[in-house]
């Protein structure tokens, strides 16, 4: 397998650089960003490009995003896999509250298949436990939701090392998302732990909110220059190169020259 390739779960191949969708929905996850037809055109060019991977929520906009991807990419095809979470609800911009109670799992990943109009979701992720219900009662609703067919994937988002061993004694783990970049590796514990158990590892914020692509970012901007590149691009294929399990996703669709992101993880 190619090495720009990983397996979610040991079965299901992606590239390693995806798409985030975040970017599609307003300021604070909430209401729409720009047209409509500027987030449909985004998400087919970044199939086009080559992203098999799109990794999205149900809270993002609330709901928005999730019928963006529907209705610019259903039906999927066996290469695209779409990545979802659930767990969180939003009242507001940047207003989100933790919901793990086993009936609102299930209530969420029910509709995000309604939206997302599949019978299974590749990965589905626990957005954040909730602190007021216990952890195995919410792994083990979505073990239900696996058992059903629902779920072909478990994810976890923004977990501590101890949680995911917690949670691997409960349920296969697929995917852990938590921030990771250049600058804030307070995750390496659980990177580490991820490489040892063959998880796979989606450091969200790869380009450190932006901070990374900019002039201020001295060091990465000099390492940008010597190899004709972009900060952006140096940031990425540095997460590429930290470990064989990263799998940063982009918040817009990869330039027509994005694999030169590929190319120079090799050398940085």
């Amino acid at each position: 397998m190619a090495d720009d390739v990983l397996l979610l779960g040991g079965d299901l191949p992606v590239r390693r650089l995806g798409l985030g969708t975040g970017g599609l929905v307003g300021p604070g996850y909430w209401g729409p960003r720009g047209s409509r037809a500027e987030a449909l055109a985004l998400l087919l060019t970044a199939v086009e490009r080559g992203v098999t991977l799109i990794d999205t929520a149900d809270n993002y906009g609330p709901d928005l995003a999730e019928e963006l991807i529907a209705e610019a990419l259903h039906p999927y095809g066996e290469r695209l896999v779409i990545a979802t979470k659930g767990g969180v609800v939003r009242t507001g911009p940047d207003r989100w509250h933790a919901a793990g109670r086993p009936e609102q799992l299930r209530a969420m990943c029910e509709a995000s298949l309604r939206r997302l109009r599949v019978e299974s979701i590749g990965l589905y992720q626990l957005h954040r436990f909730d602190p007021e219900v216990a952890e195995a009662e919410q792994l083990g609703a979505l073990a239900q939701l696996r058992a059903e067919g629902k779920i072909r994937h478990i994810g976890l988002d923004t977990v501590t090392a101890g949680q995911l061993r917690r949670a691997l004694e409960v349920v296969p783990v697929a995917a852990v998302q938590n921030p990771y970049n250049l600058v804030d590796r307070s995750s390496a514990e659980v990177l580490a732990l991820c490489e040892a158990r063959g998880i796979a590892f989606l450091p969200y914020y790869p380009l450190g909110s932006g901070a990374l692509t900019r002039e201020s970012a001295a060091a990465v901007t000099a390492v940008a220059s010597e190899h004709r590149a972009g900060p952006g691009q140096i940031a990425l294929a540095w997460l590429l190169h930290r470990s064989p399990c990263c799998a940063p996703r982009r918040g817009r669709a990869p330039s027509p020259t994005w694999r030169r992101t590929w190319t120079r993880r090799r050398s940085a």
